[in-house]
């Protein structure tokens, strides 16, 4: 069985489950799904970010590692271009990340499938550059917004953190990138924890 999470294992777990599964296959991109999460933190800390940004692009796909703990287990072995449901993997994480990180943090993790769905309604030419998985699993997640569902979500109090998350999560997709493990991102999270 599993133990419930604290402030004092969180950081420990999500090192563990990130070491344990960071080498897995990202839904069909040409990095690991641990690849791609430091390399959206990377890009985050590059383009000069607070912590807070930094540790929500780091943590805004942790729901593709945590289906398991909390009751949404993945449909192992299955090929991501053949499924055919959409798995919440945004929910999931904003799920295990709720009781121990700032809100900003949170949102961005439940919102980056959102500001997907809204920069394919607002920005000309943004759908045109997303990978073919990242157009597949849109189909899932409800295409592009209507424009009351784009109005709702430009009022969201952490609107610009979210789509800027959301660009780093589009670019953290370079084959062989060398950038900072997880290891390196400790402190920042420490520090979150601590503050929540």
């Amino acid at each position: 069985m599993v133990q419930p999470l604290s402030k004092q294992t969180i950081i420990p777990f999500l090192t563990e489950i990130f070491e344990r599964r960071g080498t897995e296959e990202y839904l069909g991109e040409q990095v690991t799904i641990g690849a791609h999460m430091l390399q959206a933190a990377h890009f985050a800390q590059q383009d000069g970010h607070d912590d807070i940004v930094i540790a929500a692009a780091l943590l805004h796909d942790v729901g593709h590692f945590t289906g398991d703990f909390i009751g949404m287990p993945l449909a192992e072995g299955t090929a991501f271009m053949e499924d055919s449901t959409d798995r919440q993997h945004e929910r999931a994480g904003a799920a295990v990340l709720d009781a121990f990180f700032p809100e900003l943090v949170v949102d961005c993790c439940r919102y980056h499938v959102a500001a997907k769905r809204y920069l394919c309604a607002r920005e000309p030419g943004y759908f045109e550059e997303l990978s073919a998985a990242s157009v597949h699993s849109l189909s899932l997640q409800g295409g592009p917004m209507s424009d009351d569902e784009v109005a709702a979500f430009e009022s969201h109090p952490h609107f610009d953190a979210i789509i800027a998350v959301r660009r780093y999560d589009e670019a953290g997709k370079e084959p062989g990138l060398d950038v900072p493990g997880f290891a390196s991102y400790v402190p920042i999270l420490e520090r979150l924890v601590a503050a929540a």
